[in-house]
């Protein structure tokens, strides 16, 4: 993997309150226009959701098991259903792909390798698989092909910036996830960082993930949040 670009600085945003999930796709939306006129510079935002489902452009009606549960939000990005809820940290990644290749494999293949470093902060074995989105942990204990996800990627592109983006599994209610066929794959299960023993506060997990990024994608330079509002 190339070295990050040191004149490709990210602009780095955290926000400490959940954030509805209109409020944020607005917010995206507003930012990643500005980026690709120039006007502003890429951004990874990290924040929580209220407990929600989403629907993405592939999402089956029968993977929707507890239509009732949640609210159910249809957006653009790739991907089937997912949850986002409190314990589980988003990182909503608006970047230029103009100005790194417009290769969507190799970055994605980047967010992959994010997400694998800042689990190995922790001694946490992320692993990819080509028939299956996202980042998985082997459950050994439960039998020898037994895996579970604990990171989920979902993007769109709008003019080859990037939105969307990654949720990572610290500490959420696992039991919200019975609701769906999460990203339609029903033959293995979810986990989180609490589930495979682990204690870390979600700010453990932000310096991780910030120092992973820049290791594996970008330099970055700490911004206000733009929302703190919380919505359904």
């Amino acid at each position: 993997m190339a070295p990050p670009d040191s004149s490709a600085v990210v602009e780095w945003m955290v926000s400490d309150h959940p954030v509805g999930y209109a409020t944020a796709v607005a917010a995206m939306e507003t930012r990643i226009a500005a980026i690709a006129e120039g006007a502003a510079p890429e951004l990874v935002w990290l924040l929580e959701h209220p407990p929600l489902y989403t629907a993405g452009t592939s999402a089956k009606p029968a993977d929707l098991l507890q239509p009732d549960r949640f609210p159910v939000h249809k957006t653009g990005r790739g991907g089937q259903y997912t949850y986002h809820g409190p314990g589980q940290r988003i990182a909503y990644v608006m970047l230029d792909l103009t100005a790194r290749g417009r290769d969507v494999r190799a970055f994605i293949t980047q967010l992959e390798a994010w997400i694998i470093d800042t689990l190995a902060t922790f001694n946490v074995r992320g692993e990819v698989r080509h028939d299956r989105v996202g980042v998985w942990v082997r459950r050994p204990e439960r039998g020898i092909d037994a895996e579970d996800k604990i990171a989920a990627i979902g993007l769109r592109l709008r003019r080859w910036v990037s939105f969307h983006g990654i949720s990572l599994n610290v500490e959420p209610t696992l039991e919200h996830f019975s609701g769906i066929v999460p990203c339609g794959v029903s033959q293995h299960g979810v986990t989180s960082l609490a589930d495979l023993g682990l204690t870390a506060t979600m700010s453990d997990v932000d310096m991780a993930l910030e120092a992973a990024f820049r290791r594996t994608i970008a330099p970055t330079r700490r911004a206000s949040a733009p929302v703190t509002v919380a919505e359904r």
